[in-house]
């Protein structure tokens, strides 16, 4: 082996946080930092070969090579030699970007994980610093008396809600009034920040700091995202309290929105009070990335559910044994993994077809629902008799706003079905006899 040119190192910025808590694996991972914040889990082996270059190190190559091998030995109790430590450093963390190659040389660039239903049409809005100074005012709101107060308090409300209050009444009066149906949108928008913020506040209560705020379309709708990947350090409970901090934060905009209204009774406030109901159901679902799948992942110990579907469906129809990864969990955890796989394929796959299939129709009425809010804000914008300018002018904005939202999901739809249908037409430009000869290894 020639000798290298240099002893490689850590890049720069790179942080040690150590073991995850609350693993569901047989061998708890652990976890370091890249300084484009992600985080990234280890084997133990790769881990203490991080942490022996994270150290002081001898001058020259060949005796950081041959400490970090005698170190690893005597930890482990197994025989490592240079040559196997430049194995460890070249094909498994210098890829990752976590060292420099055994001879010095800079990682190649790294991108963040494009894991599976992720939110990727996404757009940051506020940056760290803001999101952790607004995280800041409402931290308080985690502490255990104020919770427990909340909660008792959005109970009381909800007996409330639904045993004295026509709801329906309330929605049929605010569907005729484009200034009612645009405050409800409005409150409903305010809602999701809010939620957004709920996470970025347990984050901070847990003494992590919570990333960037902002918007873009997860699958087919718009939505608001917060990066909480720093709870990664937290153990299982501020995992699960930075998971649960949304909807709780839905509780508190819930409890304001009743205030005013027992104080108003202001219809409009009623039914955005049934707008974020809808949102905190939305946000409880364990199938797609929202909180409740979240949730159950944090419960469990298992950060990407996803991953283990093929392993799941191979293993249960298919017969076949089990592969690493799921022997790599522990037992309960793998139960609930199979669960939630064999409950989740058949909602995704039904949810999909309805979907495909009412596509057409899906088009046909969404245009029809925009010609006739545009025309009906433009008479009301043509004829004084109708209202004020005022009046117009939120007839005008409502039926925009409206129909922008009946856009959204097909917009998020055509991007959803156009990411497979490109790879395919791809991968059929690119069959045998197509492209330069020598492309397949």
């Amino acid at each position: 082996m020639s000798a290298p040119c240099a002893p490689p190192t850590l890049v720069a910025g790179m942080e040690l946080v150590g073991e995850f808590e609350g693993s569901g694996y047989r061998e708890p991972p652990q976890l370091v930092c890249r300084p484009d914040g992600q985080i990234v889990r280890l084997p133990p082996l790769l881990y203490r070969v991080v942490r022996a270059l994270a150290g002081p190190l001898p001058p020259g190559p060949e005796p950081a090579m041959a400490r970090i091998a005698a170190d690893l030995s005597e930890e482990t109790g197994r025989c490592f030699t240079e040559e196997h430590i430049v194995f460890l450093i070249d094909k498994k963390l210098a890829p990752l970007g976590i060292t420099t190659y055994s001879d010095g040389s800079p990682p190649p660039p790294t991108t963040k994980n494009d894991p599976f239903l992720a939110f990727r049409f996404r757009l940051a809005v506020l940056p760290e610093h803001v999101t952790w100074f607004l995280s800041g005012l409402f931290a308080w709101l985690f502490r255990p008396a104020v919770v427990a107060l909340g909660l008792a308090a959005f109970v009381a409300g909800e007996a409330w809600l639904w045993t004295t209050q026509d709801t329906g009444a309330a929605l049929r009066d605010v569907l005729t009034s484009p200034a009612a149906v645009l405050l409800v949108v409005l409150l409903a928008i305010a809602s999701c920040a809010f939620h957004e913020l709920g996470h970025g506040a347990a984050c901070r209560y847990g003494g992590v700091r919570p990333g960037a705020m902002g918007c873009g379309i997860y699958l087919v709708w718009p939505a608001f995202y917060t990066d909480i990947t720093n709870s990664y350090r937290l153990g299982r409970a501020g995992r699960i309290r930075a998971d649960l901090g949304g909807v709780y934060f839905n509780a508190v905009f819930v409890l304001g929105l009743g205030a005013l209204y027992a104080a108003t009774g202001f219809q409009p406030l009623l039914v955005a009070i049934l707008s974020v109901h809808l949102e905190m159901v939305q946000q409880l679902l364990p199938t797609l990335r929202f909180d409740g799948y979240y949730i159950v992942a944090d419960l469990i110990g298992i950060p990407d559910l996803f991953k283990y579907i093929a392993p799941i469906l191979r293993r249960v129809f298919l017969r076949r044994p089990q592969d690493d990864r799921l022997r790599a969990l522990k037992r309960w955890p793998q139960v609930v993994v199979a669960v939630w796989v064999l409950f989740l394929v058949p909602v995704l796959s039904l949810q999909l077809g309805l979907v495909l299939m009412n596509l057409p129709e899906l088009l046909a009425a969404d245009w029809r629902t925009i010609t006739s809010l545009m025309a009906h804000a433009g008479a009301s914008g043509a004829s004084g008799a109708l209202g004020s300018s005022v009046d117009q002018v939120l007839a005008m904005v409502a039926a925009c706003l409206q129909a922008v939202l009946l856009v959204l999901p097909l917009a998020g739809l055509a991007l959803v079905v156009g990411r497979p249908v490109r790879a395919l037409v791809r991968l059929a430009w690119r069959r045998p006899g197509r492209g330069t000869a020598g492309g397949r290894a």
